[in-house]
């Protein structure tokens, strides 16, 4: 049998290295923007019912934390406590399924190390 010499043909593309490279850096450049679009997303979360609410960033800059004035119970800090860790945990939880999810878009969930 004779083997084929010549250009691979690889998912469909030629394996021509500029036209590879072209999309490599289209798609850098693509999720540079989606990157800084997402960080600048704000997402508000809450725990206790509404009690405690946390805004943050896709970036996880916590923009605000505002709290309800009956749960402020000065016989009661601790709990007060645990309703800000809990929605901060999930506000940042929540922000870094948005920023994976958008970049997998972007790759197609090629999970390519490094990128989130």
């Amino acid at each position: 049998m004779a083997r084929r010499r010549g250009r691979m043909n690889v998912g469909g593309m030629g394996a021509n290295p500029n036209d590879l490279m072209r999309q490599v850096q289209k798609m850098q450049e693509e999720m540079t923007r989606v990157q800084e679009e997402t960080e600048q997303e704000v997402i508000t979360l809450s725990s206790g019912g509404g009690m405690v609410e946390v805004s943050i960033t896709g970036g996880l800059e916590i923009q605000s934390i505002k709290i309800k004035p009956e749960v402020v119970d000065p016989e009661d800090v601790e709990m007060l406590e645990d309703l800000i860790l809990a929605a901060v945990n999930e506000a940042i939880q929540k922000a870094q399924s948005l920023m994976s999810d958008r970049m997998s878009g972007l790759t197609g969930g090629l999970g390519i190390p490094g990128l989130i």
